[in-house]
């Protein structure tokens, strides 16, 4: 009786973590990883600055769960299985320790991504998995109980059973290449980017941060809180990033055109702001408002607001008059922009949508209408905001679809 036969296509994350436990559980299985570009794990490569971001240093699944916009269905039971403890102990047990940095992201501890692409391909190749790269499919259907795969080059193979690990497309045409009964797919759009504000009256401040802004979409109930970056084109930072995963379908809607509006001081009420500067007003009245700051923000930043408020350098605190205090009030706790669409934060495209979960058992990761056909990673409706959690979702359903693809 011949080997089952395993065919993962894609090369990345989801792909390579399917075909080393696959390996690994139904060890006589023949396992094929087909990658369309020349080069495979090119996301890990990438990610977290050349370093790979690999997981988060969130022990607690139920607080897991919350860091994926959409996910939480899925990941539940998935997590059951394999969560951010059995990645810790999965790339330790293989010689690859991780640290954790402050913010709880999770980087091995050479502070090189090529520790992780080194261990993932020296695995894969200990147990005998085949790697093909320039291998793009162009079909996938079954016929006689097997999986027949057309690939581009016209070259034509077949399986047993099939892992699709494509990653995430920006077009719902990426996916056209399933089987023609394929699963519910949910209309894919861009997760995680940055604000463009070309009018922004702070663009000369690139590189400005601070470490505590609320952020808004005016017309919605989408808002987060956290570190906010200025940029060259508009804005950035961890609470720019997760209010584009929370708001990802709201801002598809608008096009990407939209009000922001942003509380740079959100641990006052606009009473206490007012106290504040009416108080320091009285300690430091000869001093010039300009260059005086009562907030936690950057001073480059506070002056930028001052100008905006009509507040000239002489200007002293004591002679500031009320309009001016009212509107550096209004713009400290109240500035508003108009966003003009979105930039790709670095090279870390994210997609929400994909496979949806409700065509998928979600033990297993097989797909309920097609048996013998498996999804894991970004190909499906599950995405993470920024610090390794997108990368925790695909060693987990990499794991649990590699599990079960033999039984």
């Amino acid at each position: 009786m011949s080997s089952l036969s395993i065919i993962i296509i894609g090369g990345g994350a989801a792909g390579f973590f399917g075909a080393i436990t696959a390996a690994e559980t139904f060890p006589t299985a023949t396992i094929t990883i087909l990658e369309k570009n020349r080069t495979v794990l090119n996301k890990v490569r990438i990610s977290g600055g050349g370093r790979c971001n690999v997981t988060h240093a969130c022990f607690d699944n139920r607080q897991l769960l919350k860091q994926y916009p959409r996910g939480e269905k899925i990941l539940r039971p998935l997590f059951n299985q394999f969560d951010a403890t059995n990645t810790v102990e999965w790339f330790e047990d293989k010689g690859v320790p991780l640290k954790t940095e402050a913010d709880g992201r999770m980087f091995p501890s050479t502070n090189t991504s090529e520790t992780i692409v080194d261990c993932l391909l020296r695995t894969a190749q200990r147990l005998g998995v085949q790697v093909r790269t320039s291998c793009g499919v162009s079909t996938l259907e079954h016929k006689d109980g097997r999986w027949q795969l057309l690939l581009l080059s016209g070259e034509t193979l077949s399986a047993d059973r099939v892992l699709v690990a494509t990653g995430g497309h920006p077009q719902r045409s990426a996916y056209g290449w399933l089987p023609d009964q394929a699963e519910d797919l949910i209309d894919p759009v861009p997760s995680l980017f940055t604000f463009n504000v070309p009018d922004s009256p702070f663009l000369s401040l690139a590189g400005v941060s601070v470490q505590d802004a609320k952020v808004y979409v005016v017309g919605t109930k989408q808002e987060q809180r956290g570190p906010l970056l200025l940029t060259h084109w508009g804005f950035s930072g961890p609470a720019i990033l997760r209010l584009s995963a929370w708001a990802a379908r709201d801002l598809a809607t608008r096009h990407y055109q939209f009000t922001l509006r942003i509380n740079w001081v959100p641990d006052l009420s606009e009473n206490d702001l007012r106290l504040l500067l009416q108080d320091f007003r009285q300690q430091n009245g000869r001093k010039q408002v300009v260059s005086q700051n009562p907030c936690k923000i950057p001073s480059r930043l506070w002056t930028a607001f001052a100008t905006e408020s009509g507040i000239e350098e002489p200007q002293r605190w004591a002679d500031l008059p009320a309009k001016s205090l009212n509107r550096l009030i209004e713009r400290l706790t109240n500035s508003q922009f108009k966003v003009a669409g979105k930039s790709t934060f670095k090279d870390e495209f994210v997609t929400c949508g994909g496979i949806a979960s409700g065509s998928l058992n979600l033990q297993t990761m097989e797909s309920k209408s097609q048996s013998g056909l498996f999804f894991a990673g970004e190909v499906i409706d599950v995405d993470g905001i920024t610090g390794g959690f997108n990368f925790q979702s695909a060693w987990t359903t990499g794991y649990v679809a590699g599990k079960h693809i033999g039984l």
